[in-house]
């Protein structure tokens, strides 16, 4: 009995492992790492529960050699066929990887489970990953410091209401009216973006360092503003958003409300000196179909800065801050979180990693000691529909902390990724709100602990 309870133990551990040390594997494409690790596991388990007559246990060799089957069709599959083309979308094959080195670890713990126990046992044995599951979900994902805002909104300050103005006026003079839309598609407009852009830096009085790349026979460029720091200065804080739209899309929520965002905490800042190096980054390219791709911008851009052996400590990702809504069921999530989290979508949202868990909790906490507005945080898995789904994600690769603000794009706004997506729908009183969060998250990240 001691042997069974040790080894359901370490089990229980490796799943935990599993579940918190994912991404170190998800930042090396095609590795299956957890798939080996649990296979060489299950040998062990073989062995100590059975002794070398449970190594030599058919039905259970058998089993190995199907695991062991699965991960290298996987891995050959990859590197023979990169990347599949999906309705117009490129998907890197690398993501089928992941799946797998999600399954099969999961497939070997059941199968642990119950050849370590017999009987009732069993079922107990293999139940008892239910709540062991939703527990340490619920810990590790969803709890969060500090207090969600609730009830009714009071009015506006005077530093909001002048806020709201100016998020406005970014807003629809990036996501304005006429044919085409900011991207690679139409050249003149997506320079025309970040013409604007690069001016309003200028204004706010920055001198813009602008970080051109070519794809193909093309040039795009990201933007980049630094306030120096002082006590450390090679400590940096990044805070990015992206200015391009979607193919067909006037992109005023995705992303013209987060390029708003972006320049107002700029002009905020501008002359300001913190402890920190703050950066202030508008990226290109962030839309099909170069998202998480190499050509990315996000991705050039945390690139240059590896290679540079820049020491980011923490990156924030303004991605879709304006639409929100006040009735029930608008606000929607991949499951199992429609358990767990409100449906209407009036709150904003902090979402990273696991490795990113601590900065979605300071940040989060810190919203909450000074906004008026309701937020939710959660720190899951990348594998988890939406939660990579911008430009932070580039800088996971790189093995730096990062997050994604937002107000959760497809699982709340209709709108998302179509011609509706217009100026005239976004709450630009709940950005300024929103505005008032964010600058305590940059203050307290460029001079904070």
């Amino acid at each position: 009995m001691t042997r069974k309870l040790l080894l359901s133990l370490g089990w229980m551990c490796a799943l935990a492992a599993l579940i918190r040390w994912w991404e170190i594997g998800s930042r090396i494409p095609g590795l299956t790492l957890w798939s080996c690790v649990f296979l060489v596991g299950f040998a062990l388990t073989l062995f100590l529960a059975g002794g070398p007559d449970g190594l030599r246990d058919r039905r259970a060799r058998s089993s190995m050699v199907g695991w062991a089957v699965l991960i290298v069709a996987a891995l050959v599959g990859q590197a023979l066929v990169p990347q599949v083309t999906i309705r117009g979308v490129i998907v890197h094959t690398v993501a089928f990887v992941k799946v797998v080195d999600t399954v099969v670890p999961l497939w070997i713990l059941v199968r642990a489970l119950a050849l370590i126990w017999a009987g009732p046992a069993r079922i107990v044995a293999i139940a008892s990953l239910v709540p062991a599951l939703a527990v340490g979900g619920w810990f590790f994902v969803v709890a969060m410091p500090g207090r969600s805002f609730a009830g009714a909104l009071p009015p506006l300050s005077p530093e909001e209401a002048r806020l709201r103005v100016e998020l406005e006026r970014d807003v629809r003079r990036l996501a304005g009216p006429g044919p085409g839309e900011r991207s690679h598609r139409f050249p003149a407009l997506l320079e025309g973006a970040a013409r604007y852009v690069d001016s309003s830096f200028v204004a706010a009085g920055y001198r813009v360092a602008s970080l051109p790349y070519a794809v193909d026979s093309q040039r795009f460029r990201n933007l980049e503003v630094t306030v120096p720091g002082t006590s450390r200065p090679d400590e940096v804080v990044v805070i990015g958003a992206h200015y391009d739209a979607v193919e067909g899309a006037p992109g005023a929520d995705d992303n013209a409300s987060g390029t708003a965002a972006l320049l107002a905490l700029a002009r905020t800042y501008a002359g300001r000196r913190f402890a920190r190096t703050v950066r202030f980054v508008a990226f290109t390219n962030e839309e099909p179909p170069y998202f998480a791709g190499p050509t990315m911008g996000s991705r050039v851009y945390a690139a240059r800065a590896a290679a540079r052996g820049d020491h980011i400590v923490a990156m924030v990702s303004l991605e879709t801050v304006g639409y929100f809504a006040d009735a029930p069921g608008t606000q929607r999530y991949p499951f199992p979180f429609n358990l767990v989290y409100p449906d209407r979508g009036n709150f904003l949202g902090f979402v990273g990693n696991l490795d990113s868990r601590s900065l979605v909790r300071r940040a989060i906490g810190t919203f909450r000691r000074v906004a008026r507005l309701p937020s939710e945080g959660a720190a899951a898995p990348s594998f988890v529909p939406g939660i990579g789904w911008s430009d932070h994600e580039s800088f996971w690769l790189h093995g730096w902390e990062a997050i994604m603000i937002t107000d959760t794009a497809p699982f709340r706004n209709p709108h998302y990724h179509m011609s509706s997506d217009t100026p005239d729908r976004l709450d630009y009183a709940r950005m300024a709100r929103v505005m008032t969060g964010l600058r305590a998250i940059v203050e307290d990240l460029a001079d904070g602990p």
